[in-house]
């Protein structure tokens, strides 16, 4: 059974993250590419989608290395991502929102991918492939990504197969079924879109993910359209959904950690008076900003503005609460 393109663009994403040295191509076709059988055809198949996979992680942010896969043979080419350029910020499919994977297991928390890996890591140790679970940390915890109409709208923007869905908007009493080619997924001011363009309005349109009240289907066959070249999804996405101020956020990361607030900073300055900690400014909406913040537990601490501080604040002690609410023995 073919897998779900997301699913192994998570696999592969983990895979290459995990391995101490380089991965050659026999080994992940093996462990992420199962359908495609070995022969003239299922060899090409293999090909085109490894290239678009590889570049659909280095669209998330994803450093993909290439180098020697065997210690004897400078001849056979293998892959690994080096932990200490890669940011998984939000499997930021097409961008370093999605992430996200999600994107990538920065990105969604599926039982369903969680075992797909898991098979998939399993295969490759089976190969004497070293896997260090340790160097996976910097994936986790991901963005999730809850709405259901994620995973096939994902899976059709890597088919590009046109969709149909029922859509409800604020200021209307009954969902719209809306038919839409969709070129990807991104996240703005703490919202999921689906950006592509509206088939019966014959328009560049924009869809909040939490807002389709019904299944996803897709229809016609793959490969039936083309993304409008130059498109950047995630600017379409700011520039049609509704607009949420930045601001300029000032906050406290320790050293070796916050990567994805890191490649994007304005400056990044060493604390004086607190070694193994940096300053960093970076800009953002507070949603968005809060998001990020959460992932990185301990190491990221916010200084300013109190806007931001207050709704990281007020998040944690929601966990908190809800935390205690599902223990209410602990403490006595």
């Amino acid at each position: 059974m073919v897998q779900p393109r997301a699913e192994r663009l998570m696999n592969l994403h983990i895979l290459l993250l995990g391995a101490k040295r380089f991965i050659g191509k026999d080994a992940i076709r093996e462990a992420c590419y199962p359908e495609h059988a070995r022969g003239p055809a299922g060899d090409e198949a293999f090909e085109r989608a490894f290239e678009r996979d590889k570049d659909a992680l280095r669209q998330i942010g994803a450093v993909i290395e290439v180098g020697s896969a065997d210690a004897f043979f400078d001849d056979e080419i293998g892959y690994r991502i080096p932990t200490e350029q890669t940011s998984l910020p939000e499997i930021r499919f097409e961008s370093d929102e999605a992430a996200v994977l999600g994107l990538a297991a920065q990105v969604w928390q599926h039982a369903t991918l969680a075992k797909a890996t898991g098979r998939a890591l399993a295969k490759l140790k089976a190969q004497g492939v070293e896997i260090d679970p340790s160097r996976l940390e910097v994936v986790a915890p991901a963005i999730t990504a809850d709405e259901p109409a994620f995973e096939p709208l994902w899976d059709a923007v890597g088919k590009r197969r046109q969709v149909s869905f029922p859509y409800q908007r604020a200021d209307e009493t009954a969902p719209t079924t809306r038919r839409v080619q969709p070129w990807g997924l991104a996240r703005s001011s703490g919202r999921w879109y689906v950006v592509g363009l509206d088939v019966d309005r014959g328009a560049e349109r924009v869809f909040r993910l939490s807002r389709i009240v019904g299944p996803v289907r897709a229809t016609g066959r793959s490969g039936a359209y083309d993304v409008p070249a130059g498109t950047d999804v995630r600017a379409v996405a700011r520039r049609l959904s509704p607009s949420f101020p930045s601001v300029r956020a000032e906050v406290r990361v320790r050293q070796g950690t916050g990567i994805g607030l890191r490649r994007r900073a304005e400056s990044v300055t060493p604390i004086a008076d607190r070694p193994g900690w940096d300053a960093i400014v970076v800009e953002g909406t507070v949603h968005e900003l809060s998001d990020e913040v959460m992932t990185y537990g301990p190491d990221v601490v916010v200084e300013a503005p109190a806007s931001l501080r207050d709704d990281v604040v007020a998040r944690l002690r929601a966990v908190a609460a809800a935390g205690a609410a599902g223990n209410p023995g602990e403490g006595r």
